[in-house]
Order: structure tokens, then C-alpha cells, then sequence
């Protein structure tokens, strides 16, 4: 092989797509297929004797039910208030829109255990804010969220802004032409909806309801926090029971019904995905703001129901969040006498697992989405680039990435243990028990999250950049430093800092990856809460919605230096 030949082969285009491809594999693919072989394999060969015995017991069939009921009503209910609101605010006259979509995404960004603990502090006997409107239920009273409802009501409240998210993505790809030949042949608000919006969004509703199906299979903190008072134990719930018990020797048995649960998921998707390609409506004219119904003199009262329902869903929670969470002993009733700052005090300044939780969490989610941020400006390049094998091959990593993202948190938290429990190669050192192993597994599991605004970014650019630097004879790396990546940093920006809000308080993928002195805040306060200091779990959380709010206040800063879609409460 001649140096030019050996030049053209391994060149630092190449040679970097190879890596990027490589690195997917063995961060999102690898893991899922040792699970699977796990499950589903015995001395080389397929054995579903496992999976058989598997669906054989009742606890794991009896979870298994409960996951696919709670999941499937919960993602019907948020589809339908999700939808609800987008076409209210998407095509009404509301006023103070930019406010109203920013307050109704919140809840996507705040973590399931801390939504499950605010509300159980806002609706239980113990509830400050009820005891001071005299609502509260009775003392000793069964608690109105421990129930299966209740648990739906939560993952609905929790995912409906998913639905939301997509649907008013989709209203503002119509052409406005639709609309108004709609309204000059005399149709109404009402009958526009019905016979062309709705069927137009046929596609956008069913990515939504399995966007939140999926979302709420894979939940851990409001399935474990409200679903094990209730006795109803879905899967991820009952892989945690199993692995918490017993440890490593069960992994074989938690790694089947993680298999199981994954398959769930993946059929969820595959069906959406068949049943999208067969619903698809092909749209011309160029996409314009969508016409606005004037809700005339009943504009007033439907701004003030928005609001009161925007109020119910967020200020009731947190206020009784904060209210519990400024007493000494949870029960009392906040007043001047029982207010203190002494929890605040215990979770910042003198508890050194909070300490410890939120320096892990910070340094985790920080090296994760700076490490994304790279990686997506790499192959971001990639996947727009002009030679089909190169966007095929950078193809190959992105869809890894999205499967690792799509499938249960907690089950690529089983793959992580089975791949990394053993002493690495060459080495010999084992990752499991250590940081190292969170921080590559919200590589894995966000890397679709910080990559998407990415890839958009380089989508839009002008092929003419790539011909100038060529011509002008500068390198692989010089073109992504010197052009590329300086025109979509503002997008790696903005999925990185999602990328931290996610990553800085999950808990569903650190929930069977923390040891002690490697504690996140989101297993920390789920301890909390789970140990009985229930003060303690609300000033922590406290924390941390007031840190979610403000990182999400600063992305508005980037709103006007990125495409547009790529702050999801921008236009």
C-alpha cells in the first residue's frame, strides 16, 4: 500500500467517523445486546426457556400488566390534554403565549421523584396548603395519590407536555393556505378541527401518545414513590425491589424481565413507526403562522381557566414543596413560629451526602454534556456531509443513539452493570461502583438529545462553506474549527445545556448505578423521601426546581442565536 493510498483510506475525516462509529457501538449498542444475549441466549444459542419462566410468575406478569395499563392510560390522557392546549394556544387568540408554552413545558423539565413528592405534600392530610384552605383530607386518612389513578394522573401531568411539544411543532408546519380555504367555504372553528387539522395531525398525535407511552413505561420515580404505597409494583419497580435486595447475584434474572420491558418499548415504537408511514399526508405550500381563532367575548374567561389549571399544575405543588420544606417536622402547619431555615441549612452546608450529591451530579452532568456537545459537532458534520457512506456510516451511530435514548432508562442501566461489572480489558479495573460508569451511561442515553439541534444546525447550512475551505486547501479539522464549528456552536450550546437539565437530576438510569460516595441528587432525594425525611427530600428538591428554572430562564438567552425549534419554548 503506497503512503497515498494508505492517505486516502486513513485520513482524519475517516478516521474520526470510524471512531465516532465505534464508540456508539461500544456505549449504546454493545451494552444492548449483552442484555439481550443475557435474556434471550444460552451457549450461543436463543433459549426463551428464561423469558417463558419469566411470564410464568405472577409478580412479573402482574407488573408487567400494571406497566402497560399505567403507561397506555396515562399516554391517552396526556395526549388528549397535551393536544388540548396546543390547539388552544397554537391556534386561538390567547394572549401572553410565549409565557403560557414556557409554564406548560416546566413539568417536562422537573424530575418524576420530585413532581411525586409535591404533589403527595399538596393533596395528603399533612398538606400545608390545604390544612390553611381547610381542604386537607382527614388525619389517618388513605392518601388520594396512592392508587393506580393517581399514579396515571401524575405520569399524565408529567408527559402531556411532551404531546404538547409535538403537536404545536406540527400547527406551525401547516400551510395557512389550509385554513383559509377552510374558512371561505364556510366552515366553522369547530368543523376546520375535525375534518382538517385533526387528520392532519393524525401522525404528530401518535408520535405523541407513543413519545409518552414509552416515557412512561421507563419512569422510576413517580412508579416507585406513589406505586409501591399503592401496592401496584410496575417493572422498573420491581427490577429496583429485585436488584436493591440481592445484588449482582440476580443480575440473569432482573437482565430477562429488563429484556421484556425493553420489548415492550421497542414494539411501541415499531408500531408507531408502521402506522405513521400509512397515516402520512403530504402538504404544499410553504409553512406560515397558523390562522388565529378569535375566541371573542369568551376570551377572558378561557385565558382565566389556562391560567387557574396553569396554576393548579404547578403553583399547588410547590407551594406546598416549599411550605413543607420551611417546617421542622413535616405535619405542622407553616407559620411563624414552626418557619425555619434549618433544612435548607442540613441538605446545602452540613449533610455530606447532599454535599457530595450535588458536586457528583454537577461534575457528571457537566463532563456529559460537554463531551456530547463535541461528539455532536463531529458527527453532526457527518450526517450532512456530501459522500452517501459517510452519512450512512454516521447514520449507524445516530440510530444507536436513539434506540439507547428510546429504550427504559432503567434497563440500559442493566446493560451498563452487565457490561462493566466485569474488570475492563487490557486494565483490569471494573467501572461498576464508580462515577465513571453514570458518566458514560448519560453519554449513551442522552447523546440523541445533545445531537438532534446539532444535526439540524448542519442540515441548513450552504454546501458552498465546504467548497471555499476545500478550495483554500485547509484540513479536516481546521474546516470543523475555523467554520463548522463556530456556525453551530450556538445549537451544541443549547443541547448541551439540555442535556445538563436532564442529566443533573434523572434518576431512572443512576437508580441501580450509585454506591455510596457516588451519590446524585436524584437517588439522594429519593432516599430522603424514601427514608422517612420528608423535610429534608422537599428542601433538596426545592433546589432543584429553583435550579431547573433558572438554567431554563438562561436558554432564553441563546433563543435568537440558534435555529428556530431549537429552545423547545422559543419560536
Amino acid at each position: 500500500m503506497t503512503a497515498d493510498t494508505f492517505l486516502k483510506h486513513f485520513s482524519p475525516e475517516r478516521t474520526t467517523l470510524l471512531a465516532l462509529v465505534l464508540g456508539a457501538t461500544m456505549i449504546c449498542g454493545l451494552p444492548l445486546l449483552l442484555l439481550f444475549k443475557t435474556g434471550l441466549f444460552h451457549d450461543g444459542t436463543v433459549d426463551p426457556g428464561p423469558l417463558l419462566e419469566a411470564l410464568q410468575s405472577r409478580s412479573v406478569l402482574r407488573a408487567l400488566w400494571h406497566s402497560i395499563e399505567s403507561s397506555f392510560f396515562s399516554a391517552l390522557a396526556a395526549t388528549v390534554l397535551g393536544t388540548g392546549l396546543a390547539l388552544l394556544i397554537g391556534l386561538s387568540d390567547v394572549r401572553a403565549k410565549g409565557l403560557l408554552v414556557f409554564l406548560i413545558l416546566l413539568p417536562m423539565m422537573i424530575p418524576p421523584h420530585v413532581t411525586a413528592i409535591a404533589w403527595v405534600q399538596a393533596l395528603g392530610p399533612a398538606s400545608p396548603v390545604l390544612r390553611w384552605l381547610d381542604l386537607a383530607p382527614e388525619p389517618g386518612s388513605t392518601h388520594p395519590l396512592y392508587s393506580r389513578e393517581g399514579l396515571e394522573l401524575l405520569l399524565t401531568l408529567q408527559h402531556s407536555p411532551l404531546v404538547f411539544l409535538l403537536v404545536r411543532a406540527a400547527l406551525r408546519s401547516f400551510p395557512r393556505e389550509l385554513s383559509d380555504a377552510a374558512r371561505i367555504s364556510g366552515a366553522g372553528t369547530f368543523r376546520m378541527l375535525r375534518r382538517i387539522t385533526l387528520p392532519l395531525l393524525a401522525p404528530s398525535l401518535l408520535a405523541g401518545f407513543a413519545l409518552a407511552f414509552v416515557a412512561a413505561l421507563g419512569n422510576f420515580g413517580i412508579n416507585a414513590l406513589i406505586g409501591i404505597p399503592a401496592r401496584y409494583t410496575t417493572l422498573p419497580v420491581l427490577v429496583w425491589r429485585r436488584l436493591a435486595s440481592f445484588g449482582p447475584d440476580v443480575l440473569p434474572n432482573v437482565a430477562v424481565i429488563s429484556v421484556l420491558l425493553a420489548l415492550v418499548a421497542l414494539a411501541a415504537i415499531l408500531i408507531q413507526s408502521f402506522l405513521q408511514r400509512r397515516m402520512r399526508a403530504s402538504l404544499i405550500g410553504l409553512p406560515q403562522s397558523p390562522l388565529a381563532i378569535s375566541l371573542g367575548r369568551s376570551r377572558p374567561v378561557v385565558e382565566v381557566l389556562l391560567w387557574l389549571f396553569v396554576a393548579c399544575v404547578l403553583l399547588l405543588p410547590a407551594a406546598s414543596l416549599l411550605a413543607t420544606s420551611l417546617v421542622r417536622t413535616y405535619g405542622l402547619p407553616l407559620s411563624v413560629e414552626t418557619l425555619t431555615l434549618e433544612n435548607f441549612r442540613e441538605v446545602l452546608w452540613r449533610q455530606s451526602v447532599t454535599l457530595r450529591a450535588f458536586a457528583n451530579s454537577t461534575v457528571i452532568a457537566g463532563c456529559a454534556a460537554v463531551v456530547i456537545a463535541l461528539v455532536s459537532l463531529l458527527l453532526g458534520y457527518l450526517l450532512a456531509h456530501r459522500q452517501k457512506s459517510h452519512r450512512l456510516w454516521a447514520g449507524l451511530a445516530l440510530s444507536q443513539s436513539e434506540i439507547a435514548f428510546a429504550v427504559p432508562g432503567l434497563v440500559m442501566s442493566i446493560a451498563f452493570i452487565l457490561t462493566f461489572i466485569r474488570p475492563l480489558p487490557v486494565i483490569g479495573i471494573s467501572l461498576y461502583g464508580t462515577l465513571w460508569i453514570i458518566l458514560i451511561a448519560y453519554v449513551s442515553v442522552f447523546l440523541a438529545v445533545g445531537l438532534k439541534p446539532v444535526a439540524a444546525a448542519f442540515l441548513q447550512m450552504d454546501g458552498a462553506l465546504e467548497d471555499a475551505a476545500r478550495v483554500s486547501g485547509a484540513g479536516f479539522f481546521r474546516r470543523i474549527r475555523k467554520i463548522f464549528a463556530p456556525l453551530a456552536a450556538p445549537s451544541a450550546a443549547s443541547g448541551a445545556i439540555l442535556v445538563f437539565l436532564t442529566a443533573y437530576n434523572e434518576i431512572t438510569v443512576s437508580a441501580l448505578l450509585w454506591s455510596t460516595g457516588n451519590e446524585t441528587i436524584g437517588t439522594t432525594i429519593f432516599n430522603y423521601e424514601d427514608g422517612g425525611y420528608t423535610t429534608l427530600a422537599a428542601a433538596m428538591s426545592v433546589v432543584v426546581v429553583a435550579a431547573t428554572v433558572a438554567v431554563m430562564v438562561g436558554m432564553n438567552a441563546l433563543a435568537g442565536r440558534v435555529p428556530a425549534g431549537t429552545v423547545p419554548w422559543k419560536d
